[in-house]
């Protein structure tokens, strides 16, 4: 009887002990604070079949023609990402990844890229995708996760439309705020 009781006192420590590590190491998730925030612009320049030296996109599938809004056309790119604006300034990271217009009623494309950097600020990548409801003033996206100064990470990128020129050119502001930091 006596050996139960020990080994019944011995779980129980055991078990208190995992799980008090493994809640010690969890840091709190606040959804009013971000553990890091930071904005950054994207940059596209859709190729237009004679501007190869500054295109950082290609269209790689036709859109179908149903409707008038660029429905299952597919875009691939390697946009600069810069912390101001201006598109000839230094950039801090790529976007690579690709988008595909996805309704038929309304402009709307679906991304899913990785932004990739390599600056004295930050190294590593993070991933980011979802719906970008064109005709919103601001849209939220995933970002889904990410390595080095990113390992892990969670959070939204807010995107919203700074600069538009026909569909050769767009800039995007990314107010991006992650919530799960490591």
């Amino acid at each position: 009887m006596r050996s139960l009781v020990v080994k019944s006192c011995c779980v129980f420590l055991l078990t208190l002990f995992v799980s008090h590590s493994v809640s010690a190491s969890r840091k709190l998730f606040n959804p009013t604070k971000p553990c890091k925030r930071f904005v950054l612009y994207y940059h596209d320049i859709l190729f237009g079949g004679n501007d190869v030296a500054n295109a950082t996109s290609a269209t790689t599938a036709n859109a179908t023609g149903l409707g008038n809004t660029n429905f299952g056309m597919l875009v691939v790119f390697d946009d600069p990402i810069t912390k101001d604006q201006h598109l000839l300034s230094p950039p801090v990271a790529r976007a690579q990844g690709f988008y595909f217009y996805d309704m038929k009623t309304t402009y709307n494309a679906w991304f899913a890229y990785t932004l990739i950097f390599n600056s004295s600020d930050y190294k590593g990548t993070l991933n980011i995708m979802g719906a970008d409801m064109m005709m919103e003033k601001t849209r939220d996206l995933s970002v889904v996760g990410g390595t080095g100064d990113f390992f892990m990470a969670r959070g939204i990128a807010t995107f919203r439309t700074m600069a538009q020129e026909g569909t050769k050119y767009f800039r995007l502001k990314m107010d991006i705020k992650l919530y799960e930091c490591y």
